[in-house]
């Protein structure tokens, strides 16, 4: 096995750690009782901080990888064969996440309800995979340090306007697009600011592969992770107020005063130089597969825990019911379930897949021959119809 490929393997440990966050995240935000939600509780107060570092850990990461394998092909341009994928990537992402909110008996009504139409984690990482080809497309024929130059200057564009942009409704556009850019309307994420994530993964990427095949790679990567991160943590707020008080830019202050973006950013890389640090302790082949397998995982949590397509979940019955005693283990139970139907689902994925296409192609024979004998039918309905009001001759 390649010392490049190697590299790799930190990156789905942290995806498997991700996406198991997330499955925990989203049972107990959703299912417990709010009666147990007190920040002054330590453990509540620890559990939410954690958890909300979960989302950027997950959009940098899938940046970070995607770039990882497109300026890794020696073919470049539209002759880079992870364009194409990618593209395809994208796309499939957003039809999976508009079919995960999609309720068939709403459509049985001939209705689509208004959640049909709310953005989540897997609208954005899809549009964000399609802006980061965007923006290789449009400098890989230029010089190379633009591409990265692009990639971080949209980071700290949407990271510092975020104050502003977030105040805007942008009820002059139709809600299915307005919904990408405002919460205003139940949308639980928005490609403003989530692409500075998404983007920022794909410049430490872009670094990365610069300087991957350099012995001493890991020991200045992890302590520059460390600082930079202990920086943002910490300092970046007193960082934006100094700057308020020099240039009195209401701007910093408002950055100052909700400065998540940038902490979290600093959490993000806290949790890339641990993963890189313990990487050799990290080569279990199921927790690989598990970082490999996150959208299955990510399919199946949605639909046991949301009930997508029938609206009957988890959420349905014990939205915000549970106290901590059946909450916490339910969780564990929860992440256990969904991943392992996730990794049986990965390993009869190609079985599943044939049989599906063999049902959907016997189905389509079935209704096109429907289709003719109910055409007939009807012709000759018509027929005697027209005959019996002497509108045709025999």
């Amino acid at each position: 096995m390649s010392n490049s490929n190697s590299r790799l393997f930190f990156l789905d440990a942290i995806r498997a750690w991700a996406i198991l966050m997330m499955l925990q995240g989203h049972f107990i935000d959703g299912l417990l009782d709010n009666a147990f939600r007190n920040d002054t509780n330590m453990l509540f107060s620890t559990w939410k901080y954690f958890r909300g570092i979960t989302a950027p850990v997950f959009f940098t990461v899938s940046g970070f990888i995607f770039t990882f394998l497109l300026i890794r092909s020696k073919q470049t341009g539209w002759s880079n064969p992870r364009v194409k994928k990618g593209i395809k990537r994208g796309f499939e992402l957003l039809v999976i996440a508009y079919l995960l909110r999609m309720n068939i008996f709403g459509l049985f009504k001939g209705e689509i309800y208004d959640s049909f139409y709310l953005v989540d984690v897997l609208h954005c990482i899809g549009l964000s995979l399609l802006f980061i080809i965007g923006f290789y497309i449009l400098t890989y024929a230029k010089q190379k340090w633009i591409f990265p130059t692009i990639l971080a200057s949209t980071t700290l564009l949407l990271f510092v306007f975020e104050p502003i942009y977030k105040t805007v409704s942008f009820e002059f556009l139709p809600q299915v697009f307005a919904n990408y850019l405002t919460k205003a309307n139940g949308s639980v994420f928005t490609i403003i600011p989530w692409l500075g994530y998404a983007t920022i993964g794909s410049f430490m990427s872009v670094i990365f592969s610069k300087y991957q095949e350099s012995k001493n790679l890991y020991n200045y990567i992890i302590p520059a992770y460390v600082v930079t991160g202990l920086t943002l943590i910490f300092l970046s707020s007193d960082f934006f107020l100094s700057v308020y008080d020099f240039t009195g830019i209401e701007l910093f202050q408002s950055i100052n005063n909700n400065n998540y973006l940038f902490i979290r950013l600093g959490d993000v890389l806290i949790v890339f130089s641990i993963f890189i640090l313990l990487r050799k302790f990290l080569m279990n082949a199921t927790w690989l597969r598990i970082g490999q397998s996150t959208l299955s995982i990510y399919i199946i949590h949605f639909i046991i825990l949301y009930g997508s397509f029938t609206g009957v979940g988890l959420y349905r019955f014990f939205h915000h019911s549970l106290n901590p005693y059946f909450v916490f283990p339910g969780a564990i139970l929860f992440m256990f379930a969904s991943t392992y139907l996730a990794l049986k689902y990965e390993d009869h994925k190609v079985e599943i897949k044939s049989n599906v296409r063999a049902v959907l192609s016997t189905t389509r024979i079935y209704l096109e021959q429907f289709a003719i004998i109910a055409f007939e039918v009807l012709r000759t309905v018509t027929e005697k119809v027209l005959r019996v009001l002497g509108l045709i001759k025999n």
